[in-house]
């Protein structure tokens, strides 16, 4: 009885001990939870540990109750019946009330926390024109004084900026998106060809990217570093090469980086949007509408 009882937890504990040994040493030290590198990450994360949290404390009242039935109303003798219970009324009222309290709380949460992530009422620090394509990334950063009302309707031909640098990513080369440190930035997301997914791990925050459709939301980096993003939705035959390297840099940093694009002849006096329907990476820089023969 006893040899039973030790392999009976010493299996479940182990079975831990073999999942344990996979985390890194940051992730197992928090548990998983991702470390953001945003401002706006920080508000999912706490959304996240919430839910978390009230998702643990409903199991352990559901397994305590599990666990006082099993234990209050167990069967003490071969011939002794239990209550027959047909119905509990209050219980029935409890347990169906109960979770859709809980889905009204989970739910208000969510959308405070959306509001909080998606405000774009003040004007940021900078606006990035992003350009998702069949399968690479154009990102096209603003030269001069930024006029943010210009960005008002994003429908229109009016741009925030005079000028801009571009830097696009082809079948053999993985574009890069640089950000000042503790700045805001806009991204104005385009797609013409179809639907791609904007996002950076480490920001917690990804956003669909519609062709006919100005998807924005506003990252405002915490510290400096460099990160991986992709698409994360799923757009043809080489969808995985969809990638970008993502450097967060000090403002002079960023600046020697735009003027290094500048020096390189990478500018236009408007973004490079593709075009109405763009279907090969020429197509991306000529605005071609003519679809492939």
């Amino acid at each position: 009885m006893g040899l039973q009882r030790v392999v009976r937890w010493a299996v479940p504990l182990g079975g831990i001990a073999l999942l344990s040994s996979g985390c890194s040493g940051a992730v197992g030290t928090r548990l998983a939870m991702p470390d953001p590198a945003s401002e706006q990450g920080e508000h999912i994360l706490s959304l996240w540990q919430g839910a978390w949290i009230a998702a643990l404390v409903t199991g352990v009242i559901v397994w305590g109750l599990i666990f006082y039935a099993v234990v209050r109303f167990r069967r003490r003798s071969d011939d002794e019946i239990p209550v027959q219970t047909r119905y509990n009324l209050p219980l029935e009222i409890f347990y169906t009330i109960a979770p859709v309290v809980m889905v009204i709380v989970f739910f208000a949460h969510t959308v405070r926390t959306q509001n909080v992530i998606l405000e774009d009422e003040t004007a940021p620090d900078n606006i990035i024109e992003v350009t998702g394509q069949q399968w690479s990334w154009t990102f096209n950063y603003g030269l001069g004084e930024m006029d943010n009302s210009a960005d008002d309707d994003r429908y229109d031909d009016r741009f925030a900026y005079d000028s801009y640098v571009h830097d696009g990513g082809t079948g053999s080369y993985i574009p890069e998106l640089w950000l000042p440190v503790d700045e805001s930035t806009r991204f104005n997301l385009h797609s013409p060809d179809v639907i791609h997914n904007f996002g950076v791990p480490a920001f917690l925050l990804k956003m669909d990217v519609v062709p006919g459709r100005v998807n924005h939301y506003v990252i405002e980096p915490t510290r400096t570093g460099v990160w991986t993003g992709r698409c994360f939705e799923l757009c043809g035959v080489y969808h995985s090469r969809m990638l970008f390297e993502l450097h967060v840099v000090s403002r002079d940093d960023y600046d020697q980086h735009l003027q290094e694009l500048a020096d390189a002849g990478q500018t236009s006096d408007l973004p490079l949007l593709g075009g109405s329907e763009a279907y090969t990476q020429e197509g991306l820089e000529s605005g071609s509408v003519e679809g492939p023969q």
